[in-house]
């Protein structure tokens, strides 16, 4: 009913004034988070070892934290202090017993690693979600937008319970936590969420597809984009709008959306609105509101402390490692299109934690980011310096170009004689002259990128390219364990990921 509808929208509205509300001034607030945080630790036994009582205290306890806790990975968090939290024990680097932890592995580690959800954390990212969703209506959707599903496609939302604890995907331990109201509007729903195999689950989406009215897609690009393929042939439809009619917006996150806008425009029959979140394992990040055309605008009041190292030769090696004193920023130091490593402190008690991911500050008064990529998913053979923002934009370059559609694509490094070589693959189920598209992203990374026009001229003496099927991507996942939710297919391959991905293409070049 449309009564309903709008009475759904004022509601939004009514929220809108008290939380959705631009941050006057970015560096008091965050001092604000900060000191915050620092109270409710200081009884614990980091908050002990590290004397946030005298921080506090301190005038100046900005200078005083970053001076006295040092920076932390994953590898040193969790060898210090997390496994404590993970066998149980209480007050370690939070308040209280942590309940849940978020299995993550990223897109270059093996192994999973185990990252803190606390109930302080989890309030905030349903503050955040609640914020997103309000700032809906400040564009011209009809009243029956607020009536319809929202379908969120993440990992399985089974958890497993270890004695003291949850583990499990980030997707399964919010959606435990989703408020009453909005379980209405959850699309699978409870039951086909909780299924743990890939395949299955995909099935259970397609054969419900036709009984849901959905508005809002919420996933990673790849697999959103599997669903309405399979839906819109299952059904034998033109698009997916002839199956959801009232879709009108699609949130991404995690991943930039360049690589694919090309393959979705195929699959709606008219425009929809296209909505990036910053939603990790570690916190809600950055959303974009209405009216930010380039990026996501941070989230500086809402249980995290943000900090800001460049991204470059002084502060991390070539293999993206962190270096001795790395030089770091807080919120009013950042320069605009400069790229930055993200540290968080946090409620789920990371401090001063490198995320693993890169920024780059689009409008500093507007504190919009973007994402440009990850600390371990870049190459610089000979300081080329290639990260996956310029990746990104010279496939959408391409596939303009060329008229095609790639779905997916990795890169890797490689030794040619003395010197260096680039070499692409390309998933797609059109056809490409290998040669031709080598070329072009050549021709287009030395427009984007001056490094990598230095370097092409005397080190990379090489830039190749392997066109597969789309099959071939989606396979290597499968194999991996990461099919379907939040995985993404890593950007950049070393190591003995590029040996293993080279013998498991090898079937797909013989065809």
């Amino acid at each position: 009913m449309p009564i309903l509808g709008s009475l759904i929208k004022k509601a939004y509205e009514l929220r809108q004034f008290p939380i959705d509300i631009t941050v006057i001034n970015p560096v008091i607030e965050q001092k604000r988070v900060l000191k915050k945080l620092l109270i409710r630790s200081q009884n614990t036994a980091f908050g002990e070892f590290y004397d946030f009582n005298n921080i506090v205290s301190d005038p100046d306890f900005l200078a005083l934290f970053r001076k006295t806790v040092p920076i932390h990975d994953y590898g040193t968090m969790f060898k210090n202090w997390w496994y404590r939290s993970l066998n149980g024990e209480a007050y370690v680097t939070w308040p209280g017993k942590v309940k849940y932890f978020a299995l993550t592995s990223g897109t270059s580690d093996a192994s999973s690693k185990h990252i803190p959800v606390t109930s302080e954390m989890l309030r905030a990212m349903t503050k955040a979600s609640i914020r997103q969703l309000v700032s809906t209506t400040k564009y011209d959707f009809p009243d029956t937008f607020y009536e319809k599903g929202i379908l969120m496609i993440g990992g399985s939302t089974h958890l497993q319970y270890n004695g003291t604890y949850y583990q499990g995907d980030l997707s399964g331990i919010t959606a435990s936590n989703i408020p009453f109201w909005f379980q209405h509007f959850y699309k699978p729903g409870r039951r086909i969420s909780r299924e743990l195999e890939w395949s299955v689950k995909l099935n259970e989406i397609i054969r419900n597809a036709k009984n849901w009215d959905i508005g809002i897609i919420v996933g990673v690009p790849a697999w959103i984009q599997i669903i309405m393929e399979k839906i819109i042939s299952y059904y034998g439809v033109n698009s997916i709008h002839d199956i959801w009619p009232n879709l009108s917006a699609y949130v991404h996150s995690g991943v930039s959306l360049d690589p694919y806008r090309k393959s979705f425009a195929h699959l709606f029959n008219r425009p929809i609105l296209y909505n990036e979140s910053y939603l990790a394992s570690e916190g809600y990040i950055a959303y974009q509101r209405p009216g930010n055309l380039k990026g996501m605008e941070l989230i500086l009041d809402n249980g995290i402390f943000y900090e800001f190292i460049p991204f470059n030769t002084s502060n991390f090696d070539s293999d993206g490692d962190l270096r001795t004193n790395p030089e770091t920023h807080i919120i009013d130091e950042v320069e605009e299109d400069k790229e930055y490593a993200l540290l968080l402190s946090t409620c789920a008690g990371a401090w001063r934690y490198l995320i693993g991911d890169t920024v780059k500050f689009v409008s500093k008064e507007r504190n919009e980011i973007v994402l440009t990529g990850r600390t371990k998913q870049f190459i610089s053979l000979c300081g080329e310096h290639l990260s996956q923002d310029n990746m990104n934009r010279a496939i959408r370059m391409l596939q303009d170009d060329m008229n095609v559609k790639i779905n997916e694509f990795t890169l890797a490094g490689l030794s040619y004689g003395n010197l260096f070589a680039h070499k692409w693959y390309l998933g797609t189920n059109d056809r490409i002259d290998p040669i031709i598209a080598a070329g072009k992203l050549d021709a287009y990374l030395k427009m984007l990128n001056d490094d990598y026009r230095v370097e092409r001229i005397e080190a990379i003496k090489n830039v190749s390219v392997d066109v597969l099927p789309l099959q071939a991507f989606h396979d290597w996942m499968k194999l991996r364990g990461k099919e379907g939710g939040a995985h993404k297919f890593p950007r950049v391959l070393k190591n003995n990921q590029l040996e293993q991905w080279i013998v498991h293409i090898k079937s797909y070049e013989q065809l």
